[in-house]
């Protein structure tokens, strides 16, 4: 089994710094055309786990070797900033949510999306069926949990959306990483991923009944549906490198091994579900799979190709970074993006490469799989 899945290594602060100074690799080459191999570091925006599962398939199935690329992925974690590990050239491609890595480039990093995997947003607010809350007005006077760190302005524009203000209409709590306080009872409602934390409910025991937690037991607030939906999981590319011919053909390459993954992924969850777990995944096997599954979700069927960027979904990320203020009245974005901050370029030559290969860019005739969670993801 390839082995290229590393660490965490590369902290950084919060601060970001201004311009990219270096490479990761001091010269880039396009694998094939000399003949040779090119190191590619990636940075992942968190541990790894199913939502990374094309990723780590193409480096394992060899994807990426086919390429002439070598392929190292960098685990994320909660104080790694991978947009800014990405500008700091500590590595060549980062995985990155849209909103935050604009907010990163309008401070100086000079970065840019060459591919959107994920075409929905998976992120939820999920609250208990007989709260009350229904919709993102029903917040109103509750116990609010969400993530900060840029995570909570689908949730904020939804409230504004609304006719809430998060400043004062609701008590805005900070949650960890799990739903521990919403089983508790301490927030009324929790932010939670489609893809991990919402299946960590429905993973816990009902005290009351003494089996699982069941999809009947919650109400789920999905963005996509309410309309506030930004977009999440991108890759990002070092803009100034993309002048260098060289990068430009290491990113097509990348770009293509990377559809390969997901499509294998999408063909076989079961696969990429042990290759998640095998990665070193802290959650069980079937937690990974029912993220297999719902990641799928957010990338299949693409009527233009996985990773093709949006114009609407787009222009509508934007739109709603600038106009959406948080609790202190601030926005995620003061202007409109400026310079090179989406390409579809590179993804385009992929998509062409990896359907020349015979491969599905498209996946119209997807099918998710019905998943059975085992009491704590196991």
């Amino acid at each position: 089994m390839r082995r290229r899945l590393a660490a965490a290594a590369a902290l950084t602060g919060a601060a970001l710094l201004i311009s990219a100074c270096g490479t990761a690799d001091a010269e880039p080459d396009g694998g094939d055309a000399t003949g040779g191999t090119a190191t590619v570091k990636v940075q992942l925006q968190w541990f790894f786990q199913a939502q990374f599962a094309g990723y780590i398939a193409a480096v394992e199935q060899g994807f990426y070797a086919e390429e002439g690329l070598d392929v190292e992925l960098i685990e994320g974690g909660v104080d790694i900033v991978p947009q800014t590990v990405l500008a700091q050239g500590q590595a060549d491609y980062a995985i990155a949510w849209v909103p935050k890595a604009l907010a990163s480039r309008e401070q100086g990093a000079q970065i840019t999306d060459v591919g959107q995997i994920f075409a929905r947003s998976g992120t939820y607010q999920v609250a208990f069926a007989d709260s009350g809350i229904s919709g993102p007005a029903d917040l109103r006077g509750k116990k609010v949990g969400n993530w900060g760190f840029g995570n909570e302005f689908e949730l904020f524009a939804a409230m504004t959306q609304a006719g809430l203000d998060p400043g004062s209409d609701v008590t805005l709590v900070q949650q960890q990483f799990d739903m521990q306080a919403l089983l508790r009872g301490d927030i009324d409602a929790a932010q939670a991923m489609s893809y991990n934390e919402y299946a960590q409910l429905l993973e816990a025991e009902n005290p009351d009944t003494g089996e699982l937690y069941t999809p009947e037991d919650f109400t789920v607030l999905d963005w996509n549906e309410v309309g506030t939906a930004m977009l999440q999981d991108a890759i990002w590319a070092d803009t100034s490198k993309l002048d260098d011919p060289a990068y430009q053909e290491q990113t097509v390459k990348f770009l293509t091994g990377t559809i390969k993954g997901w499509a294998y992924c999408r063909d076989n969850p079961e696969e990429c579900r042990d290759l998640s777990v095998a990665a070193g995944s802290t959650l069980g096997a079937s937690h990974q799979l029912w993220q297999v599954n719902e990641v799928n979700k957010l990338i299949w069927p693409s009527s233009g190709g996985i990773g093709l960027i949006d114009e609407a979904d787009w222009a509508r990320t934007v739109e709603l970074s600038l106009a959406t203020k948080n609790q202190d009245g601030q926005t995620v974005l003061t202007a409109e993006p400026e310079g090179l901050a989406y390409t579809n370029d590179y993804i385009n030559q992929a998509l062409e490469a990896a359907a020349a290969d015979g491969v599905d860019v498209t996946g119209s005739g997807f099918t998710p799989l019905t998943v059975t969670l085992n009491p704590g993801g196991a």
